[in-house]
C-alpha cells in the first residue's frame, strides 16, 4: 500500500512520469499473472484457483492503475 510520501510524489509527477509508472505497473501486473499461472501449472493447481488467490492483489493493482490514469488525464487537461 502506498504511504503518504508516495502519494504526494505521484500527485507532483509530470504526465510523462505518470506514463512510465503506469507502464511499469502494467508490466508488473502481467508478470505477476504469468508467473503465478506458470507456477500453478507446474504444481498442477487449477488455473481458476490460482487466479482466485491473486484476485485481491490484482484488484489493488487495477485500482492503483485507474487512479494513476485519472491523475494523468487531469494533468493533460490542465496543460
Amino acid at each position: 500500500m502506498a504511504d503518504i510520501s508516495e502519494l504526494t510524489a505521484i500527485e507532483q509527477s509530470t504526465s510523462q512520469e505518470l506514463a512510465e509508472i503506469i507502464t511499469e505497473l502494467e508490466q508488473y501486473r502481467d508478470r505477476l499473472v504469468n508467473d503465478t499461472l506458470s507456477m500453478a501449472q507446474r504444481a498442477k493447481v487449477m488455473k481458476a484457483q490460482a487466479l482466485a488467490s491473486l484476485e485481491p492483489s490484482l484488484a489493488q493493482i487495477d485500482a492503483n492503475l485507474e487512479a494513476l490514469r485519472q491523475q494523468q488525464a487531469k494533468l493533460s487537461v490542465e496543460n
